[in-house]
């Protein structure tokens, strides 16, 4: 759910509001009027008032980049997630912006950003959605500085204090207007060896990766070599559970709508990790598995279903996943420090990750352990890759010029994570400006920052 729709920034002064539900309501201003009318059209049967409230409401400048119908297959990927919202706090409003926690049928809690369009009557620009269910849904005041150059130093001053307090390990890379604000690391890559993360360290992504996969089914559907509607089957047909064979289309694994369910569980616990190094090593953990529910009908997060996905360009592009993805999408977008790694061959300048897993947090002095237990052999096509700064900003930059697309994504709004043990990454794009964070820490650590960082961005 950490997809986000636009990144503009957040502008004029927080409307404090501590209003919960049963009572929770939005202002009675246009812009508190426009939220009520999309948390309306998102409840409602069907698509049609969701495809009214974008030709009421959808800015003009936005709906030329991002047409109406692809806000509506970003809208059925939401309602199949989250089922029906119900309002829960209004947490700020501003004339630009109105952000709101929102509470999800299907569980689980979520914050909305709504960025607006300064125009009377007001218009909707995008929507911003962050998952609140790792504990930390403490909002942080919003406080724009008056300058790139004072947003760079609060930044710095944040993480070097996060740092020193064991709370940041990392780096990040903030960019507006197409100028670098600040580029820096902090912490240690390796803490025996006493090695510092470096600007051009090399970060576990986690689950960012799925977005290569993403892009590298699109590639091939573009190129007729497949169709969002065929079924596992017709290229698996070894497939072990025929029942998803059969029924699991290509978009459902995209949308996590399939009912495959996760290869993390029992299985994975048990099994000598090391020898994890394939795609199709992954299968066994999940693939005889009954379907968790009928495909189409609910939402549940499926690394499964993205791994089928990798064995699926495997067999279509006669290559193994990680050749496919350094070839078609790495190359293109000029990431050369980029690739999955078996974990006890990782080159120089790569860190180690870092966790408090099954372990309580006694305070700022209680050690972390390494995560190589929880790794497998090698990443895979639902995770686990490695990245730099710099590489996934070329990969931002390739989206916004269109040498890579995928509909799913777009370049002027961009937003996705990962997170696991000893792991935690965000990279957000908007029209303007491009946030990178990287860390060898357990979530939220730049999650966290990242929620900082946008908070202080300047108007």
């Amino acid at each position: 759910m950490n997809q986000l729709l636009a990144m503009i920034p957040l502008l004029l002064l927080w409307v404090q509001a501590e209003i919960s539900s049963p009572k929770a309501k939005f202002p009675n201003t246009p812009q508190g009027q426009l939220v009520a009318a999309y948390l309306d059209a998102f409840n409602a049967s069907g698509e049609e008032r969701m495809r009214s409230f974008f030709d009421q409401y959808g800015s003009k400048g936005q709906t030329t980049r991002v047409p109406v119908e692809t806000r509506l297959e970003r809208f059925r990927m939401m309602k199949q997630q989250l089922g029906k919202l119900e309002l829960i706090k209004v947490i700020g409003s501003l004339e630009s912006a109105i952000t709101v926690q929102m509470k999800s049928s299907e569980g689980g809690m979520a914050e909305f950003t709504f960025e607006l369009e300064s125009v009377s009557p007001p218009a909707l620009k995008g929507i911003r959605v962050e998952n609140l269910d790792r504990g930390h849904a403490d909002k942080i005041p919003a406080d724009p500085k008056p300058s790139n150059t004072e947003w760079a130093a609060a930044v710095d001053r944040f993480l070097r204090q996060a740092a020193d307090q064991d709370q940041f390990s990392g780096a990040v890379l903030l960019v507006r207007d197409d100028q670098v604000v600040l580029e820096k690391a902090y912490g240690f890559a390796d803490k025996a060896a006493k090695i510092s993360n470096r600007v051009e360290t090399r970060f576990n992504l986690g689950s960012i990766n799925k977005i290569f996969t993403n892009i590298a089914i699109h590639q091939l559907a573009r190129q007729g070599k497949l169709s969002l509607e065929d079924k596992i089957g017709k290229f698996l047909p070894e497939y072990p559970n025929q029942d998803a064979a059969a029924k699991v289309t290509i978009r459902h694994l995209l949308a996590m709508t399939s009912g495959i369910g996760d290869f993390f569980g029992e299985r994975y616990e048990k099994m000598p990790k090391e020898g994890l190094k394939t795609i199709g090593a992954y299968l066994p953990l999940f693939a005889d598995r009954p379907l968790e529910f009928e495909p189409g009908s609910r939402s549940r997060y499926s690394n499964g279903g993205y791994i089928v996905l990798g064995a699926i360009i495997e067999k279509i592009a006669g290559s193994d996943y990680y050749s496919y993805v350094k070839k078609s999408i790495y190359a293109p977008a000029g990431m050369k420090d980029s690739d999955w790694f078996e974990k006890d061959k990782l080159p120089v300048h790569t860190a180690l990750g870092y966790t408090y897993q099954d372990r309580p947090i006694v305070g700022p002095g209680d050690a972390r352990n390494p995560n190589y237990s929880t790794l497998p052999g090698k990443g895979s096509s639902a995770g686990g890759g490695y990245s730099t700064l710099r590489d996934l900003l070329a990969f931002v930059n390739a989206m916004k010029q269109g040498v890579l697309s995928t509909p799913d994504f777009n370049g002027d709004g961009l937003g996705i994570a990962g997170g696991a043990p000893g792991i935690n990454a965000i990279l957000e794009s908007g029209r303007d400006s491009v946030i990178i964070v990287l860390s060898n820490l357990d979530p939220p650590a730049a999650e966290r920052a990242g929620r900082q960082i946008r908070a202080w961005m300047p108007k």
